[in-house]
């Protein structure tokens, strides 16, 4: 196999998207149009990788970090005078080089590397990766010959009519010998309407010289989608979405109704977890084996252990054990780190807390700041006081205490082992362990009161 390289055009702004973000950066279930296809290309065994950047580049360059090297393309002048940016890096190489667009996220490294070896066994100076589709109209016709090989590409305007029956289309995506594309590209020339140097040209330029030029159709014709717009956005997001819940339904896991189900490309999920309607899951989120995650349940980032359920509740940049039971309406905020066999209730909200095992909050309570102890009931409508207006403070509530309905504990503060506190008490200073605190005003009752005051009335 001859030494492999990437080029990956992604310097376009993209001005159809209408956004501030440029087009390669916009994600598609979670992740950037082009680390989608680095993702894939860097699959294939490639020994340089290039991304010509232009618009955005910073940005660009802060997304894919160093598993690219970088070319720039800083006037827009075509694809073909994009590639040339990448002469610094590539030319003089022996090898076979791939040209993708940053903007197909749905390409595959499957299909690039049957590219590749159709290539490497007709011994082509360039392949085309094609596609049919029921409506060609707008896209290049690919000519061939008796052989198969590649006549020429027709552009839509400059087709015959005859030409415009053909079905087969430039998907954009070429294989080339290395060397032979660096030099054919010094021939391009710009004698066009918009002025630009066109890779397609290329293919041309080698089929005059005698080389062999072929083409490789894919059977996937969605893969092969380029994002200009919203619209096509959106459509690639329905394609790789469907793709992901495919991949997690067939590795044992049930998804109820995956077109109302979200789930982003870098999620791993265990065997007989069932995922139910709305459900959003995001980010390195990772989620075990046998739980139930939804409906309506947004969890981003998260590590979830095994046998948890978690219903229509948030859970963000956080540990959630095994056996843990959450919601309905429970909202988990970053840094908590939640053990096996919690019960986190209804309207119950954890921010940057520990929660020890077996340790339950059932209803209306809010515990950020925390270190909560193992065995722990927090009654309804407790609070650990964690914000005097410029700083956080630390509640530590040791194992086996019980917390009253309606307390409130001051922090910094700490509850000792196996300590009660009554209901309704606002707790200020520590409490020893196997103490009842209770800190609340004296009742007193004024009899005969509402008689008196009905008659003042």
């Amino acid at each position: 196999m001859s030494n492999r390289y990437a080029v990956i055009l992604a310097a376009g702004q993209g001005t159809r998207m209408k956004s501030k973000l440029y087009k390669v950066l916009h994600p598609v279930c979670g992740k950037p149009m082009v680390q989608h296809v680095v993702d894939q290309v860097k699959m294939l065994n490639i020994q340089e990788l290039v991304t010509v950047i232009g618009h955005g580049a910073e940005l660009v360059k802060a997304q894919l970090g160093e598993e690219s090297h970088y070319a720039l393309q800083e006037e827009q002048l075509g694809t073909a005078h994009a590639v040339m940016q990448a002469q610094q890096s590539l030319e003089g190489k022996e090898g076979v080089t791939i040209v993708v667009c940053g903007d197909t996220p749905l390409i595959k490294a499957e299909t690039m590397e049957s590219l590749f070896k159709h290539h490497e066994e007709v011994s082509a100076k360039a392949t085309i990766l094609t596609a049919r589709i029921d409506d060609p109209t707008g896209y290049g016709r690919i000519i061939r010959n008796e052989n198969g090989f590649v006549e020429k590409i027709v552009e839509h305007k400059d087709a015959t009519e005859t030409e415009r029956e053909i079905n087969e289309i430039n998907t954009g995506t070429y294989c080339f010998d290395n060397a032979a594309l660096f030099e054919a590209l010094k021939k391009v020339s710009n004698d066009n309407v918009q002025g630009e140097f066109y890779l397609p040209d290329v293919v041309e330029i080698l089929k005059n010289q005698g080389e062999v030029v072929t083409a490789f159709q894919t059977t996937d014709l969605e893969e092969t989608l380029g994002v200009n717009d919203r619209v096509a956005l959106a459509e690639a997001e329905r394609i790789m979405r469907s793709r992901i819940n495919e991949g997690h339904m067939r590795n044992g896991v049930t998804i109820i109704d995956p077109q109302n189900t979200y789930i982003e490309s870098d999620v791993v999920i265990g065997q007989d977890t069932i995922v139910l309607p709305g459900t959003i899951l995001k980010g390195k989120t990772r989620i075990g084996s046998d739980c139930q995650i939804g409906p309506n349940s947004e969890i981003d980032t998260c590590e979830v252990g095994d046998e948890t359920v978690i219903r229509q509740s948030a859970a963000y940049n956080s540990s959630i054990g095994s056996l843990v039971n959450i919601g309905p309406f429970a909202h988990i905020r970053p840094d908590s780190d939640i053990h096996d066999e919690v019960k986190i209730g209804n309207f119950v909200e954890i921010k940057k807390a520990v929660f020890g095992k077996g340790s339950k909050a059932s209803h209306l309570s809010y515990i950020g700041d925390a270190e909560v102890g193992s065995d722990v009931n927090i009654g309804c409508g407790s609070i650990t006081v964690n914000y005097d207006g410029k700083n956080k403070f630390l509640t530590r509530i040791e194992d086996g205490v019980f917390i009253g309905c309606n307390s409130n504990l001051v922090a910094p503060v700490t509850v000792g082992k196996g300590a009660y506190v009554a209901a309704g008490s606002t707790i200020t200073k520590d409490v020893p362990g196997n103490a009842l605190s209770i800190a609340r005003a004296q009742q007193v009752n004024k009899e005969n009161y509402v008689e008196k005051l009905n008659k003042k009335k």
